[in-house]
């Protein structure tokens, strides 16, 4: 007898919801239109982002506080992208008057 646990299969890590089904059916967005963070579906395309240790802690704070204080489970991920989406939503209506150039500034 193996002690091995037994774990998920990739089809059943990487299944799709009905929230991502829907998604799909959604046509392309016009520039003014509000971006949304893809939701829990498999991503394509992957990219590194090395963050401190303080940052790290933080986006975990936060994943906790959407769960126990507004419960929403989501995983960091989700977290990050759906922030892509407001940091670059406020980038496209406001320019350099965005938050992100503001801080990008500062530094």
């Amino acid at each position: 007898m193996t002690r091995r646990p037994s774990l998920p299969g990739a089809s059943e890590l990487f299944r799709l919801t009905t929230g991502a089904a829907a998604d799909a059916d959604v046509p392309a967005q016009e520039p003014s239109a509000q971006r949304r963070g893809t939701g829990r579906q498999k991503h394509s395309t992957k990219i590194t982002v090395y963050v401190s240790d303080e940052e790290l802690l933080a986006l975990e704070h936060a994943r906790l506080a959407l769960r126990g204080e507004h419960g929403l489970a989501v995983d960091r991920g989700r977290v990050v992208r759906e922030a892509i989406a407001i940091v670059l939503d406020d980038l496209e209506g406001h320019g350099g008057d965005s938050l992100l150039v503001r801080r990008l500034r500062e530094q």
